[in-house]
């Protein structure tokens, strides 16, 4: 198999898309981080001191997924038609989910990866003063759709 980032002399680089057609890219990713029930019982009663931790999250995770480019040294910069990140509270856990879409010539995976993480990542560093035993696991994209436009 042939790694698409890496050119003939084994070197990275960007993959060339320029020639590709514009398409309606879909993309989604979810993610939970496992939390104590103790804690999970502050975020449903917004009792963090930092704020509401859900809203927050899916906030940063917009955030994220629009900035993905400068953290992912090879991904392109695309424009972001939509993103929306969602937090809702499980038994024992909190479970986030990305979408990302755009009109473009590549995907949008890195952008709903990018958002379901960072939005875990804030649900931590909002939650980190009352529990050192958070666990954040199975980020992973759930779907990826290409759909043409409409002339």
């Amino acid at each position: 198999m042939k790694l698409s980032h890496v050119d003939s002399e084994g070197r990275a680089n960007m993959v060339d898309v320029s020639s590709k057609d514009r398409v309606r890219r879909t993309a989604t990713a979810t993610g939970i981080i496992r939390i104590a029930s103790e804690t999970m019982r502050l975020i449903r009663e917004n009792g963090m001191k930092k704020g509401d931790v859900l809203v927050v999250a899916e906030i940063a995770g917009i955030q994220a997924a629009k900035r993905t480019a400068e953290l992912v040294p090879l991904c392109h910069n695309i424009q972001l038609g939509n993103v929306q990140v969602r937090c809702e509270v499980a038994e024992d856990a909190v479970c986030a989910t990305c979408t990302a879409v755009c009109v473009g010539q590549t995907g949008v995976e890195m952008e709903a990866l990018t958002g379901v993480t960072v939005a875990l990542l804030t649900v931590y560093d909002m939650c980190k003063a009352v529990d050192k035993n958070m666990r954040l696991g199975d980020i992973r994209l759930v779907e990826k759709k290409k759909e043409a436009v409409p002339a």
